[in-house]
């Protein structure tokens, strides 16, 4: 018994020190042209790394608005898309425990107890059995560590998509609120437009009546009307669909949900740094995603090359056995055994390098994936930035047209209420005014929505770096 307990105290040395001889690639993150600054802005690009963890903060009450507070502060906890993120990062950190488990002996205890048997003369016997049993694979080439770093990894990633989903589901629903916000001051301009119309018509009506103007005067009138009546309704189911879609994303269903209309309504845009720190794209939780599945697929690489070398596996176990309960203690019942075993693949027709090329070819994958994620984040920058630029000066521009639109409406109405021009004219001036109200709205609800959509680029606002 000595010698044996001392060769498996051998074995034990001789396996920690081989453990330290893990194959496969050590993993660096793939190497990515990184450019020195924004082409649409002033700031300095450094290095990435992950820091997708950092607390963003309630990054919509930049635009401060309460409703849109309340609104926001709800997808956290009612969204169902973000509910699945969290259960698929659930199971991934359970999936890393089960891994980890791999790494430490399984030991299991064994009680029986059997009765036997026959006809005649054949005695009735019995015997009673407690035994402890236990094996471990030593990890000799780093297989076990590697699946344990290849699952940590994965469910890092599933953090980075949680967090990826709830930055979109926000960004979402800030988008759709500032959408929806800028159809009720359409509604309400629609509104004033269609009571301006009917003046125009009764305007038309009396210079009919009076013999002083033609019937398509009326006609027309009535045309742009009916045609404005009509717009309103369109424009009342773009807004029933807008809050339909953020019932959606705070989790309710449409039936019990509603937002009071705001006829009133400045949207307030948050001032942009001319500098933006490149820091901020390091916080793009999808660029964290690809990252750490990068890191994940090297890992695969290292436990298909284990399959090369023999695995090793240490067992032992010690038990009691006896024809009664009575001497199933004693000492002379006492049976153990220990042994260890080696195992090698000596023929497989290839299927280990195949295995091995796949992890490669998954690696590469991997790391495509990854440098396409960080080339789309810098476009997405970009565009978010030129666009968030050019919407500002277009909104000075739309001001302008819709003051002299204003100014042109009222001067050829009083102008057809002289006589001096035909009701051509009339309706060519209230379409451009119209049309000129509606675009100044659009402008401010774009920029609004710009600056979401730059929010989101940056992963989740530049406020508290």
């Amino acid at each position: 018994m000595n010698e044996r307990l001392l060769l498996t105290i051998i074995a034990g040395v001789i396996a920690g020190v081989i453990a330290g001889c893990a194959v496969g690639p050590t993993y660096q993150t793939p190497a990515v042209e990184t450019p020195v600054a924004f082409k649409e802005g002033r700031g300095e690009w450094v290095r990435a790394v992950p820091a997708d963890t950092l607390e963003r903060g309630p990054w919509w009450q930049l635009f401060g608005d309460a409703e849109l507070d309340t609104l926001a502060s709800q997808v956290e906890v009612s969204n169902q898309n973000i509910a699945v993120a969290v259960a698929a990062y659930a199971q991934a950190r359970a999936l890393v425990a089960e891994q980890r488990a791999t790494l430490f002996p399984t030991v299991n205890l064994d009680v029986g107890a059997n009765r036997s048997g026959g006809r005649g003369d054949t005695p009735t016997r019995s015997s009673y059995q407690v035994g402890i049993g236990g094996s471990w694979e030593p990890d000799v080439w780093g297989r076990l560590r590697r699946g344990v770093e290849s699952s940590r990894a994965g469910a890092q990633a599933s953090l980075a998509d949680l967090q990826a989903a709830k930055l979109s589901a926000q960004g979402e629903l800030a988008g759709n609120y500032f959408n929806l916000r800028e159809l009720d001051t359409a509604l309400s301009l629609q509104a004033e437009t269609i009571a301006g119309y009917q003046r125009t018509l009764k305007i038309a009506q009396n210079r009919y009546d009076a013999g002083i103007a033609a019937r398509t005067d009326v006609l027309q009138a009535q045309t742009q009307l009916a045609n404005a009546q009509a717009e309103q309704l369109g424009l009342e189911r773009q807004r029933a669909v807008l809050e339909h879609a953020i019932a959606v994303l705070v989790g309710k269903a449409p039936s019990n949900f509603s937002i009071a209309p705001r006829p009133v309504w400045a949207g307030v845009v948050p001032d942009i740094p001319l500098d933006v720190p490149s820091t901020l794209l390091q916080r793009r939780p999808d660029i964290a995603a690809a990252e750490r599945r990068v890191a994940a697929a090297n890992e695969q690489i290292g436990i298909a090359q284990a399959a090369y070398f023999p695995s090793l596996r240490l067992s032992g176990s010690a038990g009691l056995a006896a024809a009664s309960i009575g001497d199933l203690f004693s000492a002379s019942a006492l049976v153990w055994s220990v042994g260890a075993s080696i195992a090698q693949t000596i023929f497989n027709a290839g299927a280990t390098g195949a295995r091995v090329e796949g992890a490669r070819a998954g690696l590469d994958e991997a790391a495509a994936r990854y440098r396409q994620t960080v080339l789309a984040a810098f476009q997405d920058v970009e565009d978010q930035l030129v666009a968030s630029r050019i919407l500002q000066s277009q909104l000075v521009l739309r001001q302008q047209a819709a003051q002299a639109a204003n100014l042109v409406e009222q001067q050829v109405l009083n102008r057809y209420q002289a006589g001096q021009v035909g009701y051509t004219e009339v309706v060519t001036a209230q379409v451009t005014a119209q049309n000129a109200r509606r675009a100044l709205v659009q402008a401010q609800s774009d920029r609004q929505v710009a600056a979401v959509a730059l929010i989101q680029a940056l992963g989740g606002g530049w406020r508290g770096l």
